[in-house]
This record gives C-alpha cells, sequence and structure tokens, in this order.
C-alpha cells in the first residue's frame, strides 16, 4: 500500500468506522469469551497456534487453559499453561474435562469437522459451553478464497501484513448456520447462539477505492435482516447438556 493510499484508507477508517479497532472481529470473540470465563474453568482453545493473536490470551484468567494445533509452534504459545501438538478430530483428552472450549477462525479449516464436533462433546462437562468464530462462507471473503489458489491466499494476507506461514488451507465445511446446527445435533450440543455479523471490511482496506467497494457492501447487507446471510462473521455458543 502507497503512503497516499495508506492516508486515505486512515482517513476512511475516522470517517466511516469511528471507534472501530484493528482485528475487530477478534475483540468481538474475546468478550463473548469473557463472558463465558471464570476464575475455576479448565479452558481448551483448539486451534491455538503459535499465539498470534493476542486477543486469546486468557492465561490468568481461569484455572488452566490447555491449547492443540497440528502446527508444532503451539508449544512456544504463551499464552497457554498446557500445549499439545495435534488435531482436533482425534482430542488428546479424557472425557469431560474442560468447562470451556473455543476456537478462532479454525472451523474453515477442517476437513471433518463432524469429528471435531463429536470430540468437542466428549470433552466438555456437562453444562459447557463451545464457542466458536468463523467467516461465513456466503461472503465474498469466502467465495474469493474458494475460487482462488492458496498461493494467492498467502500472497494477498502478505499484503494485509500477516504472514505467510500463517496462511492455511481452507475448506468451509462447517461454514453456516445450517450446518452449525446440524453438526452441532449430531455432537449432542445444543444450540445457544448463532449470530452473523458485517463490520469494517478488513480484506479490502488495501487501498481506498477497494475500501468503498467493501464500505457500500456492508451498508447493504447490514440494512435489512433477510440480507444477514450475506454477513462476513459467523460466530456461535454450543452448550453440552446437563448441569455443570
Amino acid at each position: 500500500m502507497s503512503a497516499s493510499s495508506e492516508s486515505l484508507v486512515a482517513r476512511l477508517d475516522r470517517r466511516l468506522y469511528p471507534g472501530v479497532t484493528d482485528n475487530w472481529d477478534d475483540v468481538l470473540f474475546r468478550e463473548r469469551i469473557l463472558a463465558e470465563l471464570r476464575p475455576e474453568m479448565v479452558v481448551l482453545d483448539v486451534g491455538a497456534g503459535s499465539g498470534l493473536v493476542p486477543h486469546m490470551n486468557f492465561r490468568g484468567r481461569c484455572a488452566h487453559i490447555v491449547g492443540i494445533d497440528p502446527d508444532e509452534r503451539v508449544a512456544e504459545n504463551a499464552f497457554l499453561d498446557e500445549a499439545h501438538v495435534g488435531f482436533a478430530d482425534s482430542l488428546p483428552f479424557e472425557d469431560e474435562r474442560f468447562d470451556l472450549v473455543f476456537s478462532d477462525n479454525v472451523l474453515e479449516h477442517l476437513d471433518e469437522p463432524a469429528r471435531v464436533f463429536a470430540e468437542v462433546g466428549r470433552v466438555l462437562k456437562p453444562g459447557g459451553r463451545f464457542l466458536v468464530k468463523t467467516p461465513n462462507k456466503h461472503h465474498y471473503v469466502a467465495w474469493i478464497a474458494t475460487l482462488t489458489p492458496h498461493a494467492f491466499h498467502r500472497f494477498f494476507n502478505a499484503l494485509r501484513g500477516r504472514p505467510e506461514t500463517d496462511t492455511f488451507p481452507t475448506r468451509y465445511r462447517a461454514n453456516s448456520p445450517g450446518t452449525l446446527r446440524r453438526l452441532a445435533a449430531n455432537a449432542g450440543l445444543d444450540v445457544i447462539a448463532i449470530d452473523l455479523i458485517e463490520s469494517r471490511p478488513e480484506y479490502l482496506r488495501i487501498t481506498w477505492p477497494t475500501y468503498l467497494v467493501g464500505w457500500a457492501y456492508e451498508r447493504l447487507v447490514n440494512s435489512a435482516s433477510f440480507l444477514a446471510p450475506l454477513r462476513v462473521l459467523l460466530t456461535a455458543t454450543f452448550q453440552k447438556p446437563g448441569k455443570p
């Protein structure tokens, strides 16, 4: 991004989205997790990674936080009390260990989301909750990602300041409200809430013309509830039946 374009983008930020911060989606998800978190809880971060997202640091706010990720760099994640290298479709934990499980931008990468939901249901305590944040597959970001090769995703995210090593292949096999409801039902989890949200167009802030296109889209899909299925962010809360 050129200096002049960056200046215009900053001006548009102030004019069109005053108060909206960088990584607004992670800020929102953090607030939702904090609303559920209690000091005595044992918590699992599915797809914890290397600790790239500071908003997902809950260490010290609960009794014990565990993370799992296929990336070996999870062992370097300073947000965790306990790290495991592994896959979410075969969690190396005993039944009913966790009070809370969360997953930030992971569902879109899963090959077999049904197995992951079943495993999360197994390791949750009765009354425990599973919180997720993921892109909506019916949004233009997911459409473009589906139609372009992974090399393009790495290149584009590099323009946005994300290291290529932290850009992973996407599947979008668990990325609609209907699919999430089916996955939850099959795993024996109750649906507490599913929300679709559109805010500042982060992926189009690379130039001011693309920014304005994204702003127009945001205004449109937030103008009527029937357009909610076209919003970018999909968040959901599920609960395992039973008393804690």
